[in-house]
């Protein structure tokens, strides 16, 4: 029999998860506090903890560690309901198997547990942690409690202090600059320089010398040895943003670089060798590219230690009221605004919109708004013109949606098996397209079109709804 232990300081949800989860092969065991939970892990071994992140006064990251003392086969989830991007990164960071933000989302929750249950089974190490300090606070951080930043924000804190070399993908605008930093900021680097290169947007006949520096006479103007860019960040870490623009001259160097850390400056003959870890971010389909001779397959296969993909904002819209608060308050700082709320229609309108330009789209949005605005509240009629034309219901459904609805489950695993065979490198969210299309078509199928209706049956926000179906009818043949 499996156990588990909860602690957490509320009654309600040690009563909930106890009510949920006791029976057949799990055995669960609740404290109020730390030293209730300690003394149960001592006396009980659970094979995994649901540990809150604030227990009173004491932090669950410091239980974590005590824990982990006693017994490091324990495996540890936190819950909690004061969520952060960081807190999550962190969680990851020091060893928790996941992190689960309340209102606990009931199959989600049975899941980990069955999972954490499955992985205490074939465990046959102790589990280490490694805890590292927490970086400042910046202007600029990542933002979004919503289960797609949650996941990158699980990613980072997985691969962070793992040296290995990552590929951001995702549209203009994600915030892949913000992600390279966040993983540079949380691994075993960031005492070293962190520096970032847009390989868009220097002019080819420069790029190699602003990468690896160039001798006195190198070409016409080079009067003096330059310092590159990789030699600068010796033992820190490169971010080398738009990649796929990069020409295939440079592609070359970069290779041998990550081949084998070493690299001449250009006009020069002496072999230099450096300890950089590289970030690469490009919104471009490099898959393509190396189809059509214009991207180094070698080097694609180099870059991508690990992949993380970042999501649209229109496939994030829980985080929309987030981002535009953080942005609101921002903002008011340094125009010198009174604006001190967003209006309710105001939140509706931005999460209706499909944001082409993703957070940096809001982000000048919010800006030009509050240049715009009286008053202390944000109303709808402070927003740019883009914005003012009202979504129906009915232009957010797709035509073919009764279609989609009669498709099968059996054509959704083929469609899997097909992803497989084709060695996609996006297959997660191209499968969780296709489930959103058939969940969704056959609620709206249920509910005879009524989108609220809908979004009760799902479990999930009607901005969130409305989002889903601009996603479906994009992907998706009229």
């Amino acid at each position: 029999m499996n156990t588990l232990l909860v602690i957490d300081d509320e009654a309600g949800i040690r009563f909930a998860i106890s009510e949920i989860l006791s029976g057949g092969e799990i055995r669960v065991l609740t404290a109020e506090n730390a030293l209730d939970g300690l003394q149960l892990v001592r006396d009980e071994s659970p094979d995994l903890v649901l540990l809150d992140i604030k227990l009173g006064n004491e932090s669950g990251m410091d239980v974590f560690q005590k824990i982990k003392s006693i017994n490091p086969r324990c495996l540890v989830v936190f819950i909690t309901g004061h969520g952060t991007t960081d807190t999550a990164i962190e969680a990851m960071k020091i060893g928790a198997l996941d992190y689960l933000v309340k209102p606990l989302d009931l199959p989600q929750l049975q899941q980990v547990v069955d999972q954490a249950f499955k992985i205490s089974r074939l465990m046959n190490v102790p589990t280490t942690v490694d805890v590292v300090e927490t970086p400042p606070e910046t202007s600029d951080r990542l933002i979004g409690t919503g289960a797609s930043m949650q996941l990158i924000c699980k990613q980072i804190g997985r691969i962070a202090a793992q040296d290995v070399n990552v590929l951001i993908l995702g549209e203009s605008g994600t915030g892949k600059e913000l992600v390279a930093r966040a993983v540079y900021q949380h691994s075993r680097r960031d005492g070293s320089p962190f520096l970032a290169i847009n390989c868009a947007a220097i002019a080819e006949s420069l790029l190699e010398s602003e990468l690896f520096g160039h001798e006195k006479g190198a070409f016409t103007g080079a009067d003096q040895r330059r310092i590159g860019k990789f030699e600068q960040c010796n033992q820190g870490t490169v971010l080398l943003d738009e990649v796929g623009d990069m020409p295939l001259s440079t592609q070359a160097k970069i290779l041998r670089l990550l081949q084998e850390g070493e690299f001449e400056r250009v006009g020069g003959n002496e072999t230099l060798s450096v300890n950089v870890r590289v970030i690469a971010a490009t919104n471009q389909n490099l898959e393509s590219m190396i189809e059509t001779g214009k991207f180094r397959r070698d080097l694609y296969y180099r870059l991508r230690g690990v992949v993380l993909h970042l999501p649209a904002l229109r496939e994030r819209t829980e985080d929309i009221a987030e981002l535009a608060h953080y942005f609101l308050f921002r903002y008011n700082r340094q125009i010198g605004t009174a604006v001190q709320s967003i209006a309710t229609e105001t939140l509706d309108r931005l999460q209706r919109y499909r944001w082409p330009g993703n957070v940096r789209e809001l982000q000048s949005v919010i800006r030009e708004s509050l240049i715009a605005s009286t008053g202390t509240t944000l109303l709808p009629e402070f927003l740019p013109s883009e914005l003012q034309t009202e979504d129906t219901d009915v232009a957010d459904v797709p035509a073919n949606l009764d279609f989609l609805a009669h498709s099968t489950w059996q054509g959704l695993n083929e469609y899997i098996e097909r992803l497989f065979r084709d060695r996609h490198s996006d297959l997660y969210r191209r499968a969780l397209l296709q489930f959103d299309s058939l969940i969704v078509a056959r609620a709206m199928q249920a509910s005879e079109g009524h989108q609220s209706r809908a979004a009760e049956i799902l479990g999930i926000s009607r901005p969130t709804l409305r989002a889903k179906l601009r996603i479906i009818k994009a992907q998706t043949p009229v």
